[in-house]
């Protein structure tokens, strides 16, 4: 497992991390032992970088992991938590929280669940539309004088919010959706991000499975799952976007690759300040995502892949709409 530092001011880290939200039911039921074992199966292979909000799961997630990591060496692992998202009792969200006092009170739950005295990276998990991302920053920035938090990383932001978030304290990294079908970020976000040193932490490379080469129409609709509700996984527009799966096996096939390792590569290819976060919940799935890391794709390679799935192409949006609207990241 190859390793890079995270922007110009975060840790180093290994060029797969693994995203543990859907051990916690946010794709449906999933299981205790299985979960448990993925982490520990990526933690043998190199990677370091292990992804969390304390929301997954209403704390379940950072338990998990908590547990996992038990006798585990600290400084064997990077964790990034993020952080701020409300939830009810029936696993709905009602807004996001990102005063000082509540992050400073989120903090001292996640570590007591995770069972470490810091977190190396935190994160607000959305912009709050009520407190100016100065307050939030400057809020984790104090948690770093405590010792309670080792750098500050952002999560779907714009550019604006970058910039102001980074006149604050220097930011590690972005974590954004990034994948072939949702390409958003390259038009002012990526080239912010690059100019002013910070890395990306790419989620939803394989876009929750959609273009993992796995997926058939008809999954997704346990009970708990949110992709039943999302739009790329509804009526005709599966349909479209599972044809450029199809494409996309295509050209897999001829360098003996699966639909999701050449998935991964692409975004990985997409310039070494980007870290793919992969959500394997199997052992099985990790396998085949580290794949990915012994995968060159030529200039040949890559343009095939573009004129397969062109940018666009996917039909519906990430998120529902009234999510959408809510992000800064897509204002």
């Amino acid at each position: 497992m190859n390793h890079v530092q995270l922007g110009k001011t975060g840790p180093s880290v290994s060029t797969l991390g693994l995203g543990c939200m859907g051990m916690s039911g946010m794709y449906g039921p999933s299981d205790r032992r299985t979960s448990i074992a993925t982490i520990h199966a990526a933690l043998d292979a190199g990677i370091n970088l292990i992804d969390t909000g304390d929301f997954y799961g209403m704390g379940h997630n950072e338990m998990l992991i908590g547990e996992a990591l038990k006798g585990v060496a600290r400084d064997k692992v990077i964790l990034s938590v993020k952080t701020g998202a409300l939830r009810d009792r029936d696993g709905g969200f009602n807004g996001i929280d990102n005063r000082p006092a509540a992050l400073k009170n989120f903090i001292a739950y996640s570590l007591q669940r995770l069972g470490v005295d810091h977190i190396d990276i935190y994160r607000p998990a959305r912009l709050d539309p009520n407190v100016p991302i100065e307050e939030t920053v400057g809020a984790i920035a104090d948690m770093i004088k405590a010792g309670y938090v080792r750098r500050v990383g952002l999560s779907e932001v714009g550019a604006s919010t970058i910039r102001r978030a980074a006149a604050v304290h220097p930011i590690a990294d972005l974590q954004i959706e990034y994948s072939l079908i949702s390409r958003g970020i390259e038009d002012s976000i990526l080239p912010t991000c690059r100019e002013l040193g910070i890395g990306i932490t790419a989620y939803g490379v394989l876009s929750r499975g959609l273009i993992s080469g796995h997926w058939q129409k008809g999954q997704g609709s346990a009970k708990g799952d949110f992709r039943g509700q999302s739009p790329r996984f509804m009526g005709e527009n599966v349909d479209r976007n599972l044809a450029l799966v199809e494409a996309l096996r295509k050209i897999a096939d001829t360098k003996g690759l699966s639909v999701a390792q050449i998935a991964i590569a692409w975004v990985a290819a997409q310039g070494s300040d980007i870290v793919p976060l992969i959500g394997a919940r199997k052992v099985e799935r990790l396998e085949e995502a580290l794949g990915s890391q012994d995968v060159h794709l030529s200039l040949a390679d890559l343009a095939a892949i573009e004129a397969a799935v062109p940018r666009g192409a996917a039909a519906g949006g990430r998120y529902p709409e009234a999510m959408l609207a809510h992000m800064d990241s897509e204002k």
